[in-house]
């Protein structure tokens, strides 16, 4: 599940390269130049009294801005312009963007935080410099009362804003899919859009199930950097964070979870067994199963060989099949689809349970 709106056609495609069926989701949608004619305005402020400071905050934005440029015909006054400035990129994204358009990041946040880009340009002393500062879609983040109280000269870009989700019902079946079991991984590329869909996720009372999920390691919700994880991280929810602050890495990182043997895995007398959303995987060999079945055998995976009452397992059919006489019907399914005789054990006048080497903590 891809919880993004920006890069979301380059993010799918790699994933999908490795195999993945791929939902989009998007929490926020992004508002790009939002005010056009106040941006060139901007623009030609700058280009009429060049910076001195260039500060980037988000990749998107800074190509945004350059490409608003570029519409109204100002882009090669306003490279000129920038020619001789000191940029200062918030983290790698921006950094990238900054190499993009054929300039040099002097430097670079290794938080990703606008304090740590503050706190930087404060001690390096901006009294009289003037600064450009290119601002993230989620508004204000305090740089422009910094500098102007440390007597720099700012001129305020903003170029996205993030607004509301293109589909509202695709975001809310997203966070039931993602607690129903539905869903293996959830990724976020953008701390707004992580904050917007876990509000979604509490307001239909599913953030408790996606939290225990996540914490089994069976659900994986990745971000690509400090700042887009930290939603995450204030909601209790573990978070996969990519290594290196980019979409590649994000993927890598999903990838090996599920691929590298960092899933949750139980040796059977069948050999290893993961679990999917769609199915199982047992001594590397995948087995599609329908969903009640997929729920019912998440449930006996759960208990780690522990036998499961028929009270529990009860808890993972449809309401219009339940009981007792329903379980053993759908055990008997899941027996069938998998096709291995005593991986789930029937444990007389208790309940079910997988046959587990318990010498062995997987």
């Amino acid at each position: 599940m891809i919880a993004v709106d920006r890069r979301a056609g380059e993010l799918t495609a790699a994933l999908e390269r490795h195999g993945a069926l791929v939902q989009q989701a998007p929490a926020l949608t992004i508002v790009p130049h939002i005010d056009d004619e106040a941006l060139w305005a901007r623009t030609r402020e700058l280009i009429a009294a060049p910076p001195e400071i260039v500060v980037v905050t988000t990749g998107v934005g800074f190509r945004g801005w350059i490409d608003a440029a570029d519409e109204a015909g100002l882009a090669d006054e306003l490279t000129t312009a920038l020619t001789g400035a000191r940029f200062v990129a918030r983290g790698p994204k921006a950094r990238g963007a900054i190499q993009q358009a054929g300039f040099t990041a002097d430097w670079v946040a290794e938080s990703e935080t606008a304090a740590e880009l503050g706190e930087y340009l404060i001690a390096q002393g901006i009294e009289g410099a003037r600064i450009a500062v290119q601002h993230h879609g989620s508004g204000a983040d305090g740089l422009d009362e910094l500098f102007a109280a440390h007597g720099g000269d700012v001129v305020s870009l903003t170029v996205y804003r993030w607004g509301p989700p293109p589909d509202p019902d695709t975001v809310r079946r997203s966070v039931a899919q993602t607690a129903d079991g539905d869903v293996d991984a959830v990724l976020f590329t953008s701390a707004p859009g992580a904050a917007q869909w876990l509000a979604e996720a509490a307001g239909a009372g599913c953030l408790t199930e996606i939290r225990r999920r996540a914490s089994g390691g069976r659900l994986v919700m990745a971000a690509v950097g400090p700042i887009t994880a930290g939603p995450l991280v204030g909601a209790q929810v573990p978070v996969l964070l990519a290594e290196r602050g980019r979409l590649g890495s994000l993927v890598r990182g999903v990838v090996t979870h599920f691929g590298g043997g960092s899933a949750p895995s139980l040796l059977t007398s069948a050999g290893a067994l993961q679990l999917r959303s769609g199915g199982a995987i047992i001594d590397g060999r995948f087995i599609p199963l329908s969903r009640t079945a997929g729920r019912l055998l998440g449930v006996l995976f759960d208990a780690r060989g522990d036998v499961v009452a028929r009270a529990e397992l009860v808890e993972a059919l449809p309401r219009t099949g339940q009981g007792d006489h329903a379980v053993e019907m759908a055990v008997a399914r899941v027996r069938e689809a998998l096709g291995i005789p005593g991986i789930i054990r029937t444990v007389i006048k208790r309940g079910y349970r997988l046959d587990v080497d318990v010498d062995v903590d997987a």
